[in-house]
């Protein structure tokens, strides 16, 4: 992903509105998923996303005369990144969103970056444990058990639906130390590592997906428009324009104000929930959502950055990035 910036700073209204689109379209992905599960097992609905994604993704290095990654090793590590940055995590929030409100998928992927720091210290090294990070993960864990209501736990579809969107954004945790400890610096362009990955996660799925599900997948035309719609939009607009859209406010902005999409996401998945599938909050999920996002501030140095004056590290730098 690139990280470079225009060398003036270009006006709100040239950005906003774009990061607005995007943090709309990442955070609706969110219900498409909960409309696709009602009629498609979560295995089918990720190898759905991801074939409409690499399609779009294709065209773009088409237009663009890119041609994908041709270094066996990078492969191999695309291949890796396709099954823990989109195959695992796409299917696990299908099986989450089968049990509890689109919303509250939304919200626990909003940890994301509380996990990659511990996996980016601990397992590749390519970060540094300080106390102002330790004390962003303990604000991140303790709002992490208010938007689990732990204080009222009982086990149950809800909790399994929790911990399955938990383990998701766990596994795009993984997988962004992964992608910068090994192929981060490739001279090779976001869109073809990208298209590369969505095309491994392709290859994954159609193997795992009929086993998983125990079952051929159903024929497009014995779906109802709305699941249809919703896998396109899933691939198409979630793993295909967003990414040119997230691309083109990194050379407006730079990658550090636009990781603040990542705030913005879970707001959308909220608000869409309740107004689109009638979902319900409870008074303690969005304040715990505010605790991790909180902990997810203090932990990339924004609070202090914004106190001193200086420029907060970037995603890259700091082992964080949006999610797709």
């Amino acid at each position: 992903m690139s990280t470079v910036t225009t060398p003036d700073k270009p006006p709100v209204r040239a950005w906003l509105p774009t990061m607005l689109l995007l943090a709309a379209i990442w955070g609706c992905s969110f219900l498409f998923i909960s409309v696709g599960v009602r009629e498609l097992h979560p295995a089918y609905l990720a190898l759905g996303r991801v074939v409409a994604g690499a399609l779009v993704l294709l065209i773009i290095l088409a237009i663009k005369r890119e041609s994908l990654p041709r270094e066996p090793r990078i492969w191999a590590h695309t291949f890796v990144l396709g099954a823990i940055g989109s195959a695992l995590p796409w299917t696990l929030f299908g099986y989450g969103e089968q049990r509890v409100p689109s919303l509250l998928a939304g919200i626990w992927n909003g940890i994301t970056p509380l996990v990659v720091l511990p996996i980016a210290v601990l397992v590749f090294r390519t970060e540094k444990f300080t106390l102002q990070r330790a004390v962003g993960l303990l604000l991140g864990f303790v709002g992490m058990m208010v938007v689990l209501g732990a204080w009222q736990l009982h086990g149950g579809a809800d909790l399994t639906g929790q911990l399955l969107c938990m383990a998701a954004a766990c596994s795009y945790g993984v997988a962004i130390p992964y992608q910068k400890r090994f192929i981060a610096g490739s001279k090779l362009s976001g869109t073809a590592l990208s298209a590369g990955l969505l095309l491994c996660a392709t290859v994954q799925l159609a193997v795992v997906a009929p086993i998983v599900a125990g079952h051929a997948p159903p024929l497009p035309w014995s779906l109802s428009f709305e699941v249809v719609a919703s896998v396109v939009a899933l691939g198409a607009l979630g793993s295909g324009i967003a990414f040119v859209l997230n691309l083109r406010i990194i050379r407006l902005i730079g990658a550090s104000m636009t990781s603040m999409v990542t705030y913005v996401m879970p707001i959308f998945a909220i608000i869409v929930g309740v107004l689109v599938l009638d979902e319900h909050l409870t008074w303690y999920q969005p304040v715990g959502a505010l605790i991790v996002l909180t902990g997810v501030a203090v932990s990339q140095g924004m609070v202090s950055a914004v106190r001193s004056g200086r420029r907060p590290k970037t995603p890259v730098e700091a082992g964080v990035a949006p999610a797709p």
